[in-house]
């Protein structure tokens, strides 16, 4: 058949013919004369040409797999439904993937919180018990441990401070970090039975 015989058939005719022999050449014919108002379409609802484009694309499968199943009276209005639908269904997946990243993201964070909340939580532990163990240590090394490590003071400094020489201060904070090891070791066993 020439195409000028085929553009006068009715949208009735090739699908009749469609169903009758199964040529998917009468549902192009029928796709092409509603191509540009489907891909309109879709456009309105899905706001991005390449998109609509692959809806088109998908639609015309869809219309393809599904036109047996159905009694088509007016293709124009059935083809512009399943156009819709499709749409629609795009639309929802998107929102749904778009919900799903937010709970994703939103999960991450709360995880990032809680582990925050444990490290801090872990640290503050940690500094009590250290606290304790320093009560522990003898004077000497206690006074030397703090001024070098909270109050930043150079050996000379706390030895010009405390009146130790600077070999007594080497001395005090080399043993006191010792000695604060083995207590806190002592305290960690002691907790876990």
């Amino acid at each position: 058949m020439n195409n000028s015989a085929i553009n006068t058939l009715t949208d009735q005719d090739l699908l009749q013919r469609y169903k009758a022999d199964g040529n998917s050449e009468w549902i192009g014919v029928l796709f092409d004369r509603y191509a540009l108002l489907l891909l309109g379409m879709c456009m309105k609802y899905l706001k991005n040409e390449e998109d609509a484009r692959d809806a088109v694309q998908q639609i015309f499968l869809k219309v393809l797999s599904d036109v047996h199943k159905h009694e088509v009276q007016f293709f124009r209005a059935w083809i512009y439904q399943v156009a819709k639908n499709y749409c629609l269904m795009q639309l929802r997946q998107q929102h749904m993937k778009y919900r799903e990243e937010i709970t994703d993201s939103t999960m991450g964070k709360m995880v990032a919180e809680e582990e925050d909340k444990r490290v801090h939580q872990e640290k503050d532990i940690m500094l009590e018990h250290m606290e304790q163990a320093m009560v522990l240590l003898n004077a000497d090394q206690r006074i030397c441990l703090e001024l070098f490590y909270l109050h930043k003071k150079s050996y000379q400094q706390i030895a010009d401070e405390t009146g130790f020489n600077l070999m007594q201060v080497k001395s005090h904070i080399q043993n006191g970090k010792r000695n604060l090891k083995i207590i806190l070791e002592k305290q960690q066993r002691a907790n876990k039975s």
